[in-house]
């Protein structure tokens, strides 16, 4: 049996989380003396048998695991993402090699649905216009960029999970028209918790002034929206990406903005990452574009570190995470093998 746990953390992090990712390893699992962790570095996109086969727990970001990837996990209990997307990971090959997959939910529900609504505000009030004509000296044109009011306005969700649901918490205030969300694994009760009305896509785009992306990219969900869908919203509608940039057909989006067809767009996040600077979607003055980093704040980075730690640190215990997004692994026999092992060594210590 190993001396200690050993947690990996893979490099991407110092990289697109440079210094973050340290204090909060630090304060927790710093203090277990049983818990070996550090960085390693992969050397490709996607992560090698070899790389991780004398881990128990990965914390990872960016890179993806493959089922090649986990021909090494025989003794890999968990992987720890750090944030809420999943779909660099294949996710049957990690069931089928008993390696339990743990999301950071609490940590990111707010941070994304802050920056939604900073986009949705941002075009509300035509921030960026606004913005060059200060820089131009042209304020003599004020007069010709009305913003738009949110009262009495309609805002749409493209799936009504955690993040969805805080969007229209945070947005109750506003006192909006109307609320309205697709999602076909919602029941109706928990909208009307929060006001929502759950309809079908072709009439959340036709009526909404605002549209927002929260749903995960899947197979399902895998260019969804198109020119279709874009072709129904009001030539004063904005639509706004903060999820996963495969979930829209960029090139319809594109045309739909190029023609005015829609008023705007605040994309965080695009079919190809990083877009390159000359996209025709960067030559546009009706889009704000950030990098996949809009919600990227300190509260959301001390938030994914700690949940990623106390995940890991869960199953060091024997005990399955809050947020798991391969549930089914928990009943395989493999991966309770794993659990007990773990929990037969480190439960008492780890209290």
């Amino acid at each position: 049996m190993a001396e200690h746990y050993r947690v990996g953390i893979l490099n991407d992090s110092k990289i697109e989380a440079a210094g973050l990712m340290d204090p909060v390893l630090d304060e927790i699992l710093g203090p277990l003396s049983y818990v070996d962790y550090g960085f390693f570095e992969n050397k490709e996109a996607v992560v090698a048998p070899h790389e991780i086969e004398e881990y128990d727990a990965l914390i990872t970001l960016r890179p993806r695991f493959t089922a090649s990837s986990f021909q090494g996990a025989g003794r890999l209990a968990i992987i720890a993402r750090w944030g809420v997307g999943y779909d660099m990971i294949d996710v049957p090959a990690c069931t089928e090699a008993d390696v339990l997959l743990a999301i950071t939910v609490d940590a990111v529900r707010k941070p994304v649905a802050e920056a939604i609504l900073t986009f949705l505000l941002a075009l509300a009030k035509r921030l960026p216009a606004k913005d060059r004509l200060v820089r131009t000296g042209r304020w003599d044109l004020k007069g010709e960029i009305p913003g738009l009011g949110l009262s009495g306005k309609t805002v749409g969700s493209v799936g009504m999970g955690n993040i969805g649901a805080e969007m229209f918490r945070l947005l109750k205030p506003f006192d909006l028209g109307r609320m309205l969300a697709f999602d076909p694994y919602v029941i109706q009760e928990r909208a009307s918790e929060l006001g929502v009305e759950l309809v079908d896509l072709p009439t959340l785009f036709r009526d909404s002034d605002f549209i927002a992306v929260n749903c995960p990219h899947s197979e399902e969900t895998e260019g969804m929206i198109n020119a279709d869908l874009l072709s129904l919203m009001k030539s004063t509608a904005y639509f706004i990406n903060t999820a996963r940039g495969a979930i829209v057909n960029q090139e319809d989006l594109t045309a739909a903005l190029q023609t005015k067809q829609i008023a705007g767009a605040g994309l965080d996040v695009f079919e190809e990452e990083p877009l390159p600077a000359d996209h025709p979607l960067t030559q546009l003055d009706n889009v704000i574009l950030a990098p996949h980093a809009l919600a990227w704040t300190d509260d959301m980075y001390r938030g994914n570190g700690v949940g990623a730690c106390q995940n890991v640190l869960s199953v060091l215990r024997g005990d399955v995470p809050k947020h798991v997004v391969n549930r089914e692994v928990v009943e395989r026999s493999g991966f309770q093998a794993k659990l007990e092992a773990l929990r037969n060594r480190w439960g008492n210590l780890a209290g």
